[in-house]
């Protein structure tokens, strides 16, 4: 059969699958997760060790896209009703969902290996936890609860709990210091994702998910509980000085990056427009990397 000019042109135009398994990951989101990984493996390390900085990073990210995929299978005929979804590669119809689980069951079970094995079984274990809270426990909770942020938060910060337990040898080891670290990441997404949430509030609320910490939504609660939450990340993020694991030098950066978060946050208390969310959600990208190679230096 011939094909015609116009078949070949709608071919043409039709993403490939390669894009829609990258869609799949969230790239983006998982070259994130494995900076804060790897960071938090360089700050808390005696020795490094390049051939578990490889399988972290790896492993990590295999993790991360297996979460997101699962996720997205989940939630693939609510992702249609929402702009900033609507194009994912299941909504297309680029990838079919038996496409999909099964990309996300081999990026999650050689994820988790990788890490049990070129790293320790703790952090394999840990990756795997992350995997089950954020698309068995906390995706389904986006439209039965606002707290389904606060467990969300637990896999969120895992990343940063997951290299640091990569420093150590053995099983794998639960530090203080990573503790402290783990505690920063899961304060911080609390600003971080409410501030997302209420410029894209009405776009979630096509799929009946609201994530505001109020279950008025866009209110007075929810401002100031993102003010609030913003004192805490900065009240937190001096605990490793308090507990003498970094200096004064690190411990400014996290005060100064903490004040400017607080400062944002602030002034989207007082004139709560989606555009001040924004600016707040912009610098809570920032605030993270800065403190994270803050603390890694330990000066």
């Amino acid at each position: 059969m011939e094909t015609t000019s116009s078949q070949i042109s709608v071919q043409s135009a039709s993403p490939s699958k390669i894009s829609g398994y990258l869609k799949l990951t969230k790239f983006r989101l998982g070259s994130l997760v494995v900076f804060s990984a790897i960071i938090t493996y360089l700050t808390v390390a005696v020795e490094i060790n390049w051939l578990t900085i490889l399988a972290l990073g790896l492993g990590g990210f295999l993790v991360t896209s297996a979460a997101n995929g699962f996720n997205q299978i989940i939630e693939k005929d609510l992702d249609k009703l929402m702009n900033r979804t609507k194009e994912r590669p299941m909504p297309t119809g680029v990838l079919s969902v038996t496409e999909a689980f099964v990309f996300c069951t081999i990026c999650g079970i050689t994820g988790t290996i990788l890490l049990w094995i070129y790293t320790n079984p703790l952090s394999g274990i840990l990756g795997f936890i992350s995997i089950i809270l954020y698309a068995v426990v906390y995706t389904p909770l986006k439209r039965v609860t606002p707290l389904s942020v606060f467990v969300g938060a637990f896999p969120g910060a895992l990343p940063t709990l997951i290299g640091a337990v990569a420093a150590t040898h053995g099983f794998g080891e639960i530090k203080f210091f990573a503790i402290l670290l783990f505690l920063i990441q899961f304060i911080w997404q609390f600003p971080h994702f409410w501030a997302l949430a209420w410029f894209n509030s009405d776009d979630y609320a096509k799929a009946d998910f609201y994530l505001l910490p109020s279950k008025g939504g866009k209110d007075q609660a929810s401002q100031f509980q993102i003010l609030i939450y913003s004192v805490f990340l900065l009240l937190t993020s001096t605990l490793p000085f308090v507990f003498h694991f970094v200096g004064l030098i690190s411990t400014g950066v996290c005060i100064l990056c903490g004040l400017a978060l607080l400062l944002q946050a602030y002034n989207f208390y007082r004139i709560p427009t989606d555009a001040n969310a924004k600016k707040l959600f912009m610098v809570t990208l920032v605030y993270l990397p800065v403190v994270q190679l803050a603390l890694m230096t330990k000066s």
